[in-house]
């Protein structure tokens, strides 16, 4: 949910993606308040709010995925007991995760070494 800073006379005056020292309310992106400050904000701010949105979402893709990890780490679900379709994306971001660990102690070793 986003947070919302406010005037001296209550209104919305931005709306932020994470919780800071302004911005600490936490506001339901339903709300009839929310949605009359982005009618009112035109499309601009609108449009940020999206985007700092679709930012976090890479974000918890990442969470989720390292916690799908630990839950299997520690057995308490196994691969096999996700989906085929989970499994196999699962498996190919394993492998692209492996392979950029690998290039990364490569040029680790190799200063020299450039990478575009």
């Amino acid at each position: 949910m986003p947070y919302v800073t406010r005037d001296s006379d209550g209104q919305i005056t931005s709306i932020h993606i994470e919780r800071d020292s302004e911005a600490h309310e936490e506001i339901d992106v339903s709300s009839s308040e929310l949605q009359a400050f982005l009618e009112k904000s035109g499309s601009t701010q609108h449009g940020l709010l999206k985007e700092d949105l679709a930012a976090s979402d890479i974000d918890m893709i990442r969470v989720l995925e390292d916690l799908i990890a630990v839950l299997i780490d520690k057995r308490v679900i196994n691969m096999t007991d996700l989906p085929a379709a989970a499994q196999t994306k699962l498996s190919r971001r394993y492998g692209l995760r492996s392979k950029l660990t690998d290039l990364g102690s490569i040029v680790g070793d190799n200063e020299e070494l450039m990478l575009p």
